[in-house]
């Protein structure tokens, strides 16, 4: 990924921090059945329907699985958004290294 790729990629209106604490507290049987729905909208396609559920329900693997489907995408700040919220700690890492390692790149290009 080059610098104005990168650099595209950045959201106009700015980073979102999304924390886990916006969960609603659910019942077992509802955070279950919403899980199972956001499954079958993620096996769908309809990725941000399923994030949206996996984010109130705080489904961890559902939330890893849409950082995935997002890096497979080259949406990587999303990713790295999708892995910190879940949280998946190796991935998370691994994306934070790479774009420290794109920075490094621009600084040394620079100099």
């Amino acid at each position: 990924m080059n610098k104005e790729d990168a650099l595209n990629q950045m959201p106009k209106e700015g980073f979102l921090k999304i924390t886990p604490s916006g969960k609603q507290a659910l019942k077992p049987e509802q955070k279950i059945a919403l899980i199972r729905k956001g499954n079958a909208f993620f096996n769908q396609g309809d990725i941000d329907t399923a994030k949206r559920i996996f984010i109130t329900t705080g489904y961890s693997d559902g939330l890893e699985r849409v950082g995935d489907y997002h890096q497979q995408q080259g949406d990587i700040l999303e990713a790295l958004r999708m892995y910190w919220i879940a949280p998946a700690p190796g991935k998370k890492q691994q994306l934070i290294e790479q774009c420290a390692a794109l920075v490094q790149y621009w600084i040394n290009e620079k100099g």
